[in-house]
C-alpha cells in the first residue's frame, strides 16, 4: 500500500501512518529506509495484524546538503550588499533586488547583507533555493 506519515514519535519509537482513509500504527523496526521517518513522508508499506511493516520511502530519498552554510555567511558578510550570497544559494531574483537596493539607497543594502549573515549562522536561512539543506 502507499500511505502517508502522520505523525512519528522518536522517544517511543512508534507512529502512524494514513492510507485511504485507514491509519496504521507501526514501529521503527519496521521502516527500512536510512533516514528516519518524518510526518508528510510519503511511503510504501504492507499491512500485517492491522499495523504496517516493511515500510520504505516512495520517490525520490530525501535532500542531501550540498551548499555550506559558513560560506554563505562569509558571501554575505563580504559581498552581501550585492546578494552574492543569495546567488550562490541560488535565489537569483532576491539577489537582483538586494543589488538594486543597494544602488536605490546610496549604499544601505550593506545592512541586509550583515543581517542575513546572522540569519545564516543563527540557522534561521536554513535551505538553499531547491530546498535542500544548508551543510
Amino acid at each position: 500500500m502507499i500511505g502517508k506519515v502522520d505523525q512519528f514519535d522518536a522517544s517511543t519509537q512508534t507512529g502512524e501512518i494514513t492510507s485511504e482513509d485507514q491509519r496504521y500504527t507501526f514501529d521503527l523496526q519496521d521502516w527500512l529506509a536510512d533516514v528516519p521517518p518524518e510526518p508528510g513522508d510519503e511511503v510504501a508499506f504492507e499491512v500485517e495484524e492491522g499495523g504496517a511493516k516493511k515500510i520504505n520511502l516512495v520517490g525520490l530519498a530525501k535532500p542531501q546538503a550540498v551548499k555550506s552554510r559558513y560560506l554563505a555567511a562569509a558571501l554575505a558578510l563580504v559581498f552581501g550588499f550585492a546578494g552574492i550570497h543569495r546567488v550562490y544559494l541560488g535565489h537569483y531574483k532576491l539577489a537582483f533586488y538586494q543589488l538594486a537596493f543597494t544602488l536605490l539607497t546610496a549604499g544601505y543594502g550593506v545592512l541586509w547583507g550583515f543581517v542575513e549573515c546572522i540569519l545564516l549562522l543563527a540557522g534561521h536561512i536554513d535551505k538553499d533555493a531547491k530546498g535542500r539543506p544548508l551543510k
